[in-house]
């Protein structure tokens, strides 16, 4: 141990620690400086980026002991001293650059230092010098917007209203650009218990625990081990109701490498010398269950003509005589596709904290479903749910794994077992191995069209493999039967799906649930069947897209709100233009080839034929101020923002007086999971008509007619209209037990009917709409390939803020990039962000986002969701540009430069 003085944000700190410990372990835990990112711990993502002596470090590769008598300057302390950050904070703020924020602390300490340097940098010097730090959510063009326009100082003050279809800066924005944001591994006090968890390292085993009371009693430090025998209540969970199959701890077999078995439970310096090695084990290695042989061997045969014990679940939908239509179309083309593991790769690894207190557990963590979370540990750990509070922390990127529980019940347990409060923070391999992934997919479809290019038969079979347990695997097999077909008129339609259970981590909930793996496999044969056809593909798609009043596969009409022609539409210009250009730099011949490719997709909003709920609630107190009660998950898609500004509207006040409560179990009503894109549909439509009920209260209350403006004052509430102005005094009112004087609390729960065992019915009261158009260049000697640009068409219904539907295009479609070019999770090997690849800032192309509004009308003042649409078009328009500029057929992503040199050298012979 050394004592180590060093400036730290222009004041001297003393830290005592060894001199090779980590310098962002130091200045986290010794010095308080949280506002320093952990997501590696191996200088892959950047997050923990500093500044020493004005250079950017990554401070997890820094020894501590080398800052001795130097400079160190964090996000925080820039943020409130160096104007230069404070210009940048600014800008992140005014182009939407912090999204979960997770990434902005180093984004904005490499930003600082180039600025530094460089006071008015180019979009090339601004990738060079934050190419070290990594984000998943923003797609990285509203960063460089930022920076750039920090360089030049044109920033502009933030003159939005904040009224529906204006973009004021995130109300949450503040702390994400100050450092003040606290996520999951930010909320413990130093010194607290820390929980490691130990795992199989084998994809199945048997195990056997030793004596572990004694092995606590000769460990100085460690406090408890947790296994199966300390679960109280129910040692399984699971988020569809009858597949509650995971375990807390396996009890004699371990199902996938990563599987949790037990939990040791110690000091800080106890556990930082912890060896798993030595903790009572025995493991007794087993072969991996078979895959079964998939129905799809069988042509028409259907799901239960498969009887394989790892088959867990499927879907259907059936329409019309599939067959008879492919046997009289005129060209019928047909492929197999596939794709492998993909991870959600956010940049906070999951983490929380847990205190017992007062005869209850307190979790906070960082979650999409914060009363999910409540329900299933009341179950586990055998108390009612009044005696179980979920907290959730700042989210740094979700994307549906945080809808699972990974450490919940583990702190939970902790916390109850050792009366003490407890951490934990899993490390980047640590969560890599044990969190779900995207289903890896293997899809045969068969897709007819006569001559005049209208679709005849469609026949799609997909076998999505959910790993060693459920997860979201049910609502995957249900769902892709349901969106398979695409936003396209189908009359003679088939699409059956299965899900089967491997010796491989769970495969969840990511952006698309399994929608985007069959978008691939439909929209590359779109392409092709239009070039066996000899019809513009863009055309061949107009031709066959969905209009209102026509039936989508399961029978559901919209009168309404389809908007996927109006997408489509909106990218001709566009799309002329490029293939026209593509055509005349690629007659030269070059080793070089420009592609333009084009695919749409669709999405429904919210639970498939389940109900759905959010409630909002709302209260003025006696003083005037005005009180949302907001318990949709914000993780970065900007939820908080989007629903108090459709709130304020159905109210008729400035989104400015309004204040922000949670989420949290205690004090915010559920509003549902963060997941399907059902935020803004769902919990807005919620808002809304809890902002209207307290509007009619109050305009009871002043006796006044329905055009009356309001206006929220010190005590009082003005309410004018044609009959004159009159004032509540609020302080005449009785308050409730919240303190408000006047309140609402609304539910909304979207109207769907139940398919039948033809998969008809009405799944969704509305869907979203999207197409992509992307240019790529292809290097036909090395298969590389290189997008160049999009243009990306989104139908949102009414843009509630249109600065954030940018955003979430934007982080959507480098998702949808690294899906179709680079990202391939394998258990065992690509446990790490350096083995397994992710965007960077030179990876995504400039982006043109084309807001399309056709209003739906079950929507919040029209709107539809959108976070899970934009990433569906992206990968297949990426495969179709390839084969537009090669010839070359893709049929497994990603489309590494290995597989697309192959395909290249195919398609020649």
């Amino acid at each position: 141990m050394a004592d180590i003085a060093f400036m730290l944000n222009g004041r001297q700190v003393s830290a005592t620690a060894p001199e090779i410990a980590r310098l962002s372990q130091v200045l986290r835990e010794t010095c308080g400086a949280r506002d320093v990112k952990v997501g590696c711990d191996a200088g892959d993502c950047g997050a923990c980026t500093v500044l020493v002596d004005g250079e950017p470090v990554c401070a997890c590769l820094m020894p501590a002991g080398r800052v001795a008598g130097r400079q160190v300057e964090t996000q925080s302390g820039l943020a409130a001293h160096d104007p230069v950050t404070r210009r940048l904070a600014d800008a992140f703020l005014a182009h939407g650059a912090a999204q979960c924020g997770i990434c902005t602390p180093g984004m904005m300490v490499a930003a600082t230092a180039l600025l530094r340097e460089t006071p008015a940098p180019d979009e090339t010097q601004v990738a060079d010098a934050l190419g070290g730090v990594l984000c998943r959510c923003t797609g990285y063009r509203k960063i460089i917007d930022a920076v750039v326009a920090a360089g030049r100082n044109v920033i502009g003050a933030d003159t939005a209203s904040g009224a529906v279809g204006t973009s004021p800066r995130r109300l949450d924005g503040a702390p994400k650009v100050e450092g003040a944001e606290r996520f999951g591994d930010d909320v413990a006090p130093a010194g607290t218990l820390e929980l490691r968890v130990i795992r199989s390292p084998f994809a199945r085993a048997g195990f056997t625990l030793g004596d572990t009371d004694a092995f606590v009693a000769a460990t100085p430090g460690i406090v408890a081990v947790l296994s199966a025998r300390d679960v109280p209540g129910q040692n399984a969970f699971g988020v569809i109701p009858g597949f509650e199959d995971q375990p807390v701890f396996a009890e004699a077999e371990a199902l996938f490498r990563g599987d949790a078995v037990a939990a040791v439970v110690g000091t800080p310096e106890a556990m930082a010398s912890f060896d798993p090695d030595r903790f009572p084990v025995t493991w007794q290695e087993r072969p991996p269950a078979p895959t079964p042989a998939s129905a799809k061997a069988e042509g028409a045969a259907l799901l239960h003509a498969n009887r394989a014990g790892n088959v867990m679940t499927g879907g259907r939908v059936f329409c019309g005589d599939p067959d008879a239509a492919l046997a009289r179309a005129d060209v019928v083309v047909e492929g197999e596709f596939r794709s492998g593991f993909v991870e959600h790769a956010y940049i906070e690894p999951e983490a929380g904290y847990a205190v017992a207190r007062d005869g209850r557990v307190e979790v906070h963590a960082c979650t999409q479903a914060p009363v999910m979370d409540q329900e299933a540990l009341a179950k586990i750990l055998g108390l009612p749910m009044d005696r179980v509070r979920v907290v959730p922390t700042a989210v740094g990127g979700g994307f549906g794994s945080k809808l699972d529980l990974s450490m919940q019940p583990f702190l939970a347990l902790a916390a109850l077992k050792t009366g003490r409060p407890v951490r934990i923070a899993y490390s980047r391999s640590e969560s890599m191995a044990s969190t779900t992934k995207r289903h890896p997919s293997d899809i045969r479809l068969r897709i007819g069209a006569t001559k005049d290019g209208r679709l005849s038969g469609f026949d799609f079979f997909g076998t999505f493999n959910t790993g060693a347990y459920a997860s979201w695997g049910p609502t995957v097999a249900n769902r892709v039967p349901v969106h398979a077909s695409g936003p396209y008129r189908i009359a003679d339609y088939r699409a059956v799906s299965e899900g089967i259970y491997t010796n491989n981590p769970p495969a969840g909930a990511f952006r698309g649930f399994g929608v985007p793996q069959s978008a691939i496999a439909q929209e590359v044969l779109f392409d092709e069947l239009a070039d066996r056809l000899g019809i513009d593909p863009l055309e061949f798609r107009l031709l066959n897209a969905l209009g209102d009043g026509v039936p989508t596969v399961c029978g559901q009409v919209f009168a309404q709100g389809v908007g996927i022609g109006a997408c489509l539409a909106a990218l001709k210009t566009a799309w002329d233009r490029e293939r026209a250009d593509a055509k005349a730099i690629n007659g030269a011949g070059a080793v070089l080839r420009r592609g333009v490719g084009i695919a749409a997709g669709w999405y429904g909003c919210g639970n498939t034929s389940l109900p759905n709920p959010s409630t909002i609630k709302a209260g003025i107190r006696a003083d005037g101020r005005l009180f949302l009660h907001q318990g949709a998950m914000d993780i970065g898609q900007g939820a908080n923002t989007v629903i108090a500004q459709i709130f304020a509207e159905a109210l008729g006040v400035p989104l400015a007086q309004l204040a922000l409560v949670g989420p949290d179990t205690d004090v915010t009503p559920d509003a549902g999971k963060t997941s399907a894109s059902r935020q803004t549909f769902v919990s807005g439509n919620a808002a809304r008509l809890s902002g209207l009920a307290l509007r009619a209260e109050i305009l009871r209350h002043a006796n006044a007619g329905e055009g009356a403006k309001l206006t929220l004052g010190d005590g009082f509430i003005e309410v004018a209209d044609g009959a004159g102005t009159r004032r509540i005094d609020l302080s005449a009112l009785p308050p409730d037990g919240d303190g408000y004087v006047l309140r609402s609390k609304e539910t909304y729960d979207p109207p769907t009917r139940p398919l039948d065992g033809n998969g008809q019915g009405e799944p969704y009261a509305q869907f979203g709409y999207a197409a992509h158009l992307v240019v790529v260049e292809v290097d036909t000697a090395l298969g590389l390939v290189r997008p160049l640009r999009f243009v990306a068409a989104h139908d949102v219904g009414r843009a509630i803020n249109p600065l954030m539907v940018e955003g979430q295009v934007h982080g959507g479609i480098a998702q949808g990039l690294g899906m179709a070019l680079m990202e391939e999770y394998i258990p065992g090997r690509t446990e790490n962000l350096h083995d397994y690849l992710i965007p960077t800032i030179g990876d995504v192309p400039p982006i043109k986002t084309i807001i399309v509004e056709v209003a739906d009308g079950h929507g919040p003042f029209g709107a539809k969701g959108l976070g899970e649409h934009v990433l569906i078009p992206t990968a297949p328009a990426i495969l179709n540009a390839i084969r537009h500029a090669t010839g070359a057929r893709i049929r497994q992503v990603p489309a590494t430069p290995d597989r697309v040199l192959a395909a290249i050298r195919e398609a020649r012979t």
